[in-house]
């Protein structure tokens, strides 16, 4: 059991395991719905063959969590959009669990080169010259005071004219929402989610001024053990019941209150709202 005795980046990190599988499935039978808002945003074969030369492209997966992108992707027909591109994946992700996972449902265009089982503040950048670098609904658990240097180093990891991608939820959106009410109501100390603005003020703080592109949608269920099971890992707190969640907290009823906002009858509803946020590298 997981317990929400350690703060957010530490719950995070103990979630991305085999201990936190269950409520992983459950969350991702309704999340899979944010990477394919992802895919239908932008023509990514055009951008990704934008970038590649010869034949290759060179691609730092941040924060690469259990790879749903690039399976989202694939899925969509990236394969024979890009049937003479090489895409050489390096993973980064502090969880062995993830590069595991990630690595896993690789397949071309995809080719998993390295693993590097760091966090983004701790990223190597000397000898790094990616064509791309993503991150994708990958950095809400950054502790603030290494947001900055993170993002810096993801930038700094790009070749001179290289694309850096990050889709974030905004503070409006589901994930910021809930979690505050959860902090509000449970675990007033824990550090809250980073928002997408954070992430947008953090790369001008780097001399980065990214392009952002806004995504509207809304995932549901009408079955309360997923609902459970997804809220579970929106907090990444498993023991904490869906019946817990709905009456008053240790401080207060906020997670009460919005999820009572989050139901239409025995229909759970979740409004998204994320920021897609694009640069070139100079």
């Amino acid at each position: 059991m997981l317990w929400m005795t350690s703060d957010t980046a530490d719950r995070s990190l103990q979630h991305w395991s085999e201990d936190g599988r269950r409520t992983m499935d459950a969350f991702y039978a309704l999340a899979t719905q944010d990477y394919r808002e992802l895919v239908v945003a932008r023509d990514w074969a055009a951008e990704l063959r934008l970038r590649a030369s010869d034949g290759r492209l060179r691609l730092l997966d941040v924060a690469c969590g259990s790879g749903k992108f690039p399976s989202a992707l694939l899925a969509a027909g990236l394969p024979d959009a890009l049937a003479d591109v090489r895409i050489e994946v390096d993973l980064l992700d502090p969880s062995a669990f993830s590069l595991t996972e990630a690595r896993r449902v690789l397949r071309p265009p995809f080719v998993a080169c390295d693993d590097l089982q760091v966090g983004l503040e701790q990223l190597d950048v000397a000898d790094r010259a990616d064509d791309v670098a993503w991150a994708t609904h990958a950095l809400y658990a950054v502790p603030p005071d290494l947001l900055s240097d993170g993002l810096a180093r993801m930038d700094a990891s790009l070749r001179p004219g290289g694309w850096g991608v990050i889709a974030h939820a905004t503070s409006r959106s589901h994930y910021l929402a809930v979690y505050d009410a959860y902090r509000a109501s449970h675990a007033p100390d824990a550090t809250p989610y980073t928002t997408a603005e954070q992430v947008a003020d953090g790369l001008r703080g780097v001399g980065v001024e990214p392009d952002v592109q806004v995504l509207h949608y809304r995932t549901g269920t009408d079955d309360p053990a997923v609902a459970e099971g997804f809220l579970q890992r929106c907090l990444f707190d498993d023991a904490i019941s869906l019946d817990t969640m709905l009456a008053p907290g240790t401080t207060s009823d906020a997670l009460a209150r919005y999820l009572a906002t989050c139901r239409d009858g025995d229909h759970w509803h979740f409004d998204h709202e994320v920021h897609l946020l694009t640069w070139t590298s100079s």
